[in-house]
């Protein structure tokens, strides 16, 4: 490798850490939202029957 080309390869090694990152971030925020879900979901889950049955008088 000459040196002339060494700013390009830094510049598109540069750009190409920028993007995993962003990446990343963007997946950790998708699987916080989906745990958050998760959680919501296992809490209303505790009284499953809660409202399958209606008591009635004729």
């Amino acid at each position: 490798m000459d040196i002339a080309g060494l700013p390009i390869v830094q510049s598109t090694y540069n750009l190409e850490t920028d993007v995993q990152v962003a990446l990343l971030s963007k997946n950790l925020d998708t699987i916080e939202t989906l745990g958050d879900g998760l959680q919501k979901m296992m809490e209303s889950s505790v009284t499953p029957y809660l409202g399958q049955n209606i008591d009635y008088f004729v």
